[in-house]
């Protein structure tokens, strides 16, 4: 089967370059040897009453494009053998567990030595105890809201699946949530809207349809097909038959990795434009994913709904031009916004020619709108473009957000080191150094908080590199352990430009009046530090966190330090938070949802309280609490904390923060840290890693977290201008 499946994938590209000759902008579904599909449904859970409708519909596209349908639930038909007489596989729906370990190896030998495998809607349902299978499919499922209206936006114009769609297409289906954001390892082909429905929970990017090699096979998956009535729409079943023909074979697409977003700038491929007038996508092997930004004439435009303009200092694209050449207009808003800058483009000398052009742009101003590209120039077709990039100046440069602040915490201890014992580490009855109370182990191994050149300096180094100018140093009285390092961590964090707010915790005896004494002691002792934070937007005040401030009743007494201390209430019910002058949450796992946070906002803006929600990666403290029952949030590789930072930063649902607070730098109990963990920790004791974190593996994702941070504090300090 593998030479005739060369064989075919050879006729298909000899057909498809006949075919751009005559209409580049249409790739062709190319005639291919008729073929077999084998569709599996088998169900071990949730069984959808499309299953049916889909096999139908199937079956259809089979008899009008030259391929045979055989539909089983039977899990035998998974051996290399009978698999060898398809081209490609559907999972259609299937749910759970539906494979044994050999059925399961069949499918993988036969995918990664050449086959084609499509998944349907549920398909990301299936197999959770199987890790290959999360790589084959591409995503897992994690849940859904109700059956509603929503728009998507085609990202490719080019595949066969996707190129019958306008550039976006509003339809009704049931709208999966992931586990993980599979953009970096996958050519995603569709995305979903988020603000056009109620429920999406992937941080505002959220592919629902995408493609990608496997070895030597081809995988291809879209979440839609939960309803009947989707398999008799014809855009559906275009949209699946392109699926099917790519996976089989028969037609050739590009299924390269779409990419993640790069911190320092933002780069898409011009024909993945989501609005438009007059220009199409048109096919060139020579170009970046194999197409370019084609059909361009004087007039045209192109729209970039998820590329912000915002804090954008230079466009460089890479083009070509066997017609009139022109002008590439940057504009921010719409195809008649603000001129941010234009570029010339001249004649190439041919259409698979291709060179690159710059100019610098007027930084548009924060809420401006996405990037446009209006093209000028003279009579008839004037040029194509290929892949581009914006530039961004990072609005934190040297100096970190003063307005991000990172939960510290200074409590750590080892034998050989300053505490002289083990502090914290051993929490949940672990033996370190091996045995940490961690779901994470730190880069640095367990560490003592009192080791300043080895330990606390590079954790300044990490907080600078996060973007964030504030460390909210844990303090747990007078005269604790904690204070007792402050001035030595102050003096580290003065050397690299970060200053320092308090988290008075919860120590015995704590009450309001001697809140207000330790923010004397406070003051006086560390007032004339150089990394003494100070809030220059209010007052020069500075900032002191109270954790669980629900345990006081009366917080009258902080009436006293009003005028020179900014206090802030754990806390979302605003009747808590008389006589303070702000509002955080501190939470790691609320922030997915952000319950109460606009309407705490909104009230701290009314009432002139700083607001300083906090965002967290994610939360799993199973080894320090053995048989902890309470609720966990796992990272899913950057998607929780994208989440949360987009909760944050929109003004509907985050309330306009004035402050954002960072749960947490390094509380490693809590597994909520962004200090590096290692990618190689002790074996044996069931250690996460952050492997996978925005499309970064190995030591390259010990420090994914801190560049997140360093994303996002610069898109808060454009935001807020």
């Amino acid at each position: 089967m593998r030479l005739s499946r060369i064989r075919r994938l050879a006729c298909a590209a000899a057909l498809a370059l006949g075919a751009a000759l005559l209409s580049p902008a249409v790739p062709s579904a190319a005639a291919a040897d008729p073929y077999q599909v084998l569709v599996f449904s088998k169900t071990a859970g949730f069984r959808h009453d499309s299953i049916p409708a889909g096999i139908t519909a199937i079956q259809q596209l089979g008899e009008a494009n030259d391929f045979t349908v055989t539909a089983t639930e039977d899990a035998t038909a998974f051996t290399p053998q009978n698999l060898a007489a398809y081209e490609a596989v559907v999972f259609l729906s299937t749910t759970g567990d539906v494979l044994n370990d050999s059925q399961q190896n069949a499918l993988k030998g036969y995918v990664d030595g050449g086959g084609g495998f499509v998944g349907v809607h549920a398909a990301a349902d299936t197999e959770y105890d199987w890790p290959e299978y999360e790589d084959l499919v591409g995503a897992w499922f994690q849940s859904h809201p109700a059956i509603q209206e929503a728009r998507l936006t085609t990202e490719d114009h080019v595949h066969p699946a996707t190129a019958h769609l306008d550039d976006t297409w509003t339809r009704t289906d049931e709208w999966y949530n992931y586990r993980s954001n599979p953009r970096g390892d996958v050519h995603v082909l569709q995305s979903l809207d988020e603000s056009s429905y109620s429920g999406g929970e992937m941080a505002g990017d959220h592919p629902i349809t995408w493609c990608h090699p496997q070895q030597d096979g081809r995988s291809f998956y879209t979440g839609l097909g939960h309803t009947i009535e989707s398999f008799a729409d014809p855009d559906f079943r275009q949209l699946l038959l392109g699926g099917i023909q790519y996976a089989a074979g028969a037609v050739e697409a590009d299924c390269s990795s779409t990419g993640v977003p790069d911190p320092d700038g933002d780069s898409a491929e011009a024909e993945a434009y989501t609005s438009s007038s007059g220009v199409q996508a048109a096919p060139h092997a020579a170009a970046s994913g194999g197409a370019t930004l084609g059909y361009i004439d004087h007039g045209d435009w192109a729209g970039y709904a998820s590329l912000d303009t915002a804090g954008a200092t230079a466009f460089t694209a890479t083009v070509s031009s066997a017609g009139a050449g022109g002008t590439i207009e940057v504009r921010a808003g719409s195809a008649t916004g603000p001129l941010l800058g234009s570029v010339e483009v001249t004649p190439t000398g041919g259409w698979d020619t291709f060179t690159e052009v710059t100019t610098p742009l007027t930084a548009a101003a924060p809420g401006a709108g996405p990037l446009f590209l209006r093209f000028t120039g003279g009579a008839g077709a004037l040029f194509d473009v290929d892949r581009f990039t914006l530039t961004r100046a990072p609005a934190t440069e040297d100096e970190g957000s003063s307005d991000v602040h990172l939960f510290y915490y200074p409590w750590y201890g080892t034998p050989d080191g300053p505490a002289g014992s083990w502090r914290h580490w051993q929490q949940g009855g672990h033996t370190p150094p091996a045995s940490l109370g961690a779901d994470l182990y730190p880069k640095l191994g367990p560490y003592d908080s009192g080791d300043i050149a080895e330990a606390v300096d590079q954790h300044m180094e990490w907080v600078n590199r996060s973007g964030a100018g504030v460390i909210v140093y844990s303090w747990w009285g007078q005269g604790s352990y904690e204070d007792g390092l402050a001035r030595d961590v102050m003096d580290a964090a003065a050397r690299h430009g970060i200053e320092v707010a308090w988290h008075i915790e919860p120590y015995t005896g704590r009450s309001a009046a001697s809140v207000v004494d330790d923010i004397a002691y406070l003051e006086g002792k560390f007032g004339d530090h150089p990394a003494f934070y100070r809030d220059a937007a209010h007052g020069d005040r500075n900032a002191y966190y109270v954790f669980e401030s629900l345990r006081i009743q009366d917080w009258s007494a902080l009436d006293a330090v009003k005028d020179t201390a900014i206090v802030l209430a754990q806390t979302t019910d605003t009747t808590k938070v008389a006589h303070f002058g702000g509002i955080y949450t501190y939470d790691g796992i609320a922030g997915a949802t952000a319950p109460g946070w606009k309407q705490a906002g909104d009230y701290a803006k009314a009432n002139g309280l700083v607001w300083a929600p906090s965002v967290a990666p994610g939360y799993i403290d199973d080894r320090a609490v053995p048989g902890n029952t309470t609720p966990t949030l796992g990272r899913a590789d950057g998607a929780s904390y994208d989440r949360q930072w987009n909760n944050a930063l929109d003004p509907a649902i985050g309330g306009d923060p004035t402050w954002v607070s960072v749960t947490s730098f390094n509380e490693w109990h809590e597994g909520s840290s962004i200090e590096p963990a290692a990618s190689d920790p002790p074996p044996g004791h069931g250690y996460e890693t952050f492997e996978g974190a925005y499309g970064k593996t190995g030591a390259a994702a010990e420090t994914a977290y801190l560049d997140r941070t360093a994303y996002w504090a610069d898109r808060f300090e454009q935001r807020r201008g």
